[in-house]
This record gives structure tokens, sequence and C-alpha cells, in this order.
């Protein structure tokens, strides 16, 4: 029987949220978007109009993947962070609504250091927060560090995407090694690194543990080991009177405090998420 797109979208946000997905309402769009090829307002402009039969299928088999567990982002290989939509593979993170508090006070930091500011996004995944920082802080260079190459190949391609090839550039790093030389004199490091302790990931939800990569999720036994290296051997790379800028797990903030602390980090403040959970701890450099 022929249906709309109003009524396919209705039964595919019934379906999601009977699954227990949250966010069923975005995803039902997401998904019928990208099975028809459509804008948002497109889609919405086309609701009282007839599918296919091959329409129907194609969002049946998506409806399948999802329920199996696959994120969305994935099955559509586009998110969207801090107003940008970026390229998203299975080689990166999916760009949470936690992490926009990392990303806004970097841009903060970066405005604050203004002309010629250069920040660096280690652990980059998507390049989703060092982009944020270019595009709202636009006197700043930013650098994209990340070890994996299928994340540094998305990386390259969200620059491209949002037209920052001037002044972004994407680098191979590892984070749990002390900086090349070439890595230094900047004003903001913005780092959210892997801070899943590891005998946690077997707990976590299916659409995570199965799917998103487990180097960007495995933060050691505790949890703190990124934080802990990246303090103590990443200073040379911040020049006198920057700032570094953790994202944390929840319940970590007091650990990454002492942390900075213990590394003659200053100044140090915590921020909290929309959720009212304490996400970002930042400290800055003196002398």
């Amino acid at each position: 029987m022929a249906t709309t797109y109003n009524n396919l979208y209705l039964d595919t946000r019934a379906r999601l949220k009977k699954a227990g997905v949250e966010a069923a309402q975005l995803e039902a769009r997401e998904l019928l978007c990208y099975a028809s090829d459509k804008s948002r307002e497109q889609l919405y402009r086309d609701m009282p109009l007839y599918v296919s039969g091959e329409l129907e299928k194609r969002v049946e088999a998506l409806v399948q993947r999802r329920l199996a567990g696959e994120p969305v982002a994935y099955i559509v290989g586009e998110w969207e962070f801090y107003g940008l939509t970026l390229d998203i593979s299975s080689d990166v993170l999916i760009p949470r609504p936690d992490t926009e508090v990392l990303a806004e006070r970097g841009i903060l930091k970066a405005k604050a250091a203004g002309e010629g500011c250069r920040v660096l996004d280690l652990c980059a995944g998507s390049g989703c927060v060092g982009l944020a920082v270019a595009v709202h802080a636009p006197q700043c260079r930013v650098v994209l560090g990340e070890l994996s190459e299928g994340a540094l190949r998305v990386c390259k391609q969200n620059v491209r995407r949002n037209n920052l090839n001037a002044r972004v550039t994407c680098l191979s790093v590892d984070a749990m090694e002390p900086p090349p030389a070439a890595l230094w004199d900047f004003d903001v490091v913005v780092c959210n690194p892997p801070y899943i302790p590891s005998g946690d990931i077997a707990g976590l939800d299916v659409s995570v543990r199965d799917y998103e990569p487990r180097m960007a999720l495995d933060g050691g036994a505790d949890g703190l080991d990124f934080y802990r290296f990246i303090a103590s051997k990443w200073k040379s790379a911040i020049r006198l009177g920057g700032t570094l800028l953790f994202e944390v797990g929840i319940g970590q903030a007091p650990d990454v405090e002492e942390i900075l602390s213990q590394n003659g980090f200053e100044q140090i403040q915590t921020t909290a998420d929309t959720q009212g959970i304490w996400r970002v701890v930042e400290g800055t450099i003196n002398n």
C-alpha cells in the first residue's frame, strides 16, 4: 500500500523510539533525508507526497542497520557539530554535544590570544573541535594532530568540506609520544583523548562498543593514561601563557585537575556541560 513521506517518517520514528533510541525524531529524519537524497527543507516540503516502493525498501534496510546497533552517523556518513556539517566514518568517534563545551572554551581562549594565535587539536578524530575553533576564531591557525590514518583522512576531508585549507593543517601525531620539534609555541591545545577505563569498554552500549574505534575510547586501566602523559610531556609544545584544555569523562575532573597541578599548570578551572557534568578541565603554563 502506498505511503507518504510523512507516514514513512512517523513509522520510522515510532520504530526507533520503541527500540529505545533517544533521538528517534532526529535519527528518523536523517535516515529519510539520506535514503531519498533530500535536504531537510526538501523533505519537509515533500511530506504530503507519496514515496516509491524502492525508497521504502531503502529506508527499511537503513532502519534494520540502526536497530542492529549501528549509529546513524556512520550510516549516513556525516554529522553536525557546533554548526558545522562534518564527514564521519567508523575510523572516528561521532562528535557529541558534550564536546561542544571543549570547542567553546577553545574558541574563547583562541580569541583572547589574538591575531596569529596557534591552536593544536590533539587526538583530533574527525577534527571537529579544531575546525570549530578555526571557524569561530578566524585570526588563528590550527593544526589537527591525529595518529589513526583513517581518522586523518576524515580530518583532511573536513578541512576541504569547510573551506579551511588556508588556515588548518593535518599532521600524523602520536599523543603518547613527546611532541616532535616542529610542534611548539601553541597558544591553545585542545584535547579530547581516549578516557574510558579499559575494563569498562565491554559494558558500553553496543552502538559504541561494537562500532566506534577502540583506540579512540581506551584510556588505560583507570582511563587517565593520556591525561598523565600529555600534561607531563606536551608542556614543551605550549608557549608561556598558553592553555591546555581537556575533555574529561564523568567523575574524572578532580583527578585531571590534580594531574595538571602536579605538572606545573596554574589557573586551573573546570567547566560543566549542559547536563551539569564537569566536562572540561583547563590549565595555563606561566613558567
